[in-house]
């Protein structure tokens, strides 16, 4: 892969690692400044309830952050843009839609054909 499409590649997933990090922070200064004495049983739910959810959105990030690393590891480490499965070139336009992909999209697709029929 050419080294101008390489520099693009991690400058995404750098800046959308450092995003992440931020509204990490930004949702843990949020929890740790609100007050948890809601007299209001429903405020009190509805604030738990918004809590949960901003919380499962943090847990998917953080699962992103990790295949975020991974990327940048197979950019540093001259893999990126291979598939782990058959070693041939992911498309790019795949790769602009999915930069932390591993795989092409036929071995892809062959994934998600054996999953759908495992029952996964």
């Amino acid at each position: 892969m050419e080294k101008e499409l390489l520099e693009k590649f991690r400058k995404q997933l750098t800046e959308k690692r450092k995003e992440i990090l931020e509204e990490a922070n930004r949702t843990l200064a949020d929890m740790t400044d609100q007050s948890s004495n809601v007299p209001d049983p429903n405020d009190r739910a509805s604030i738990e309830s918004d809590r949960s959810f901003e919380l499962r959105i943090r847990d998917r990030e953080r699962r992103l952050l990790t295949k975020i690393d991974e990327a940048l590891a197979r950019i540093e480490d001259g893999e990126y843009g291979i598939c782990e499965e058959c070693g041939c070139d992911i498309n790019v336009k795949r790769l602009e839609a999915r930069p932390v992909t591993t795989l092409c999209i036929d071995c892809k697709t062959l994934q998600e054909q054996k999953e759908r029929s495992q029952g996964q």
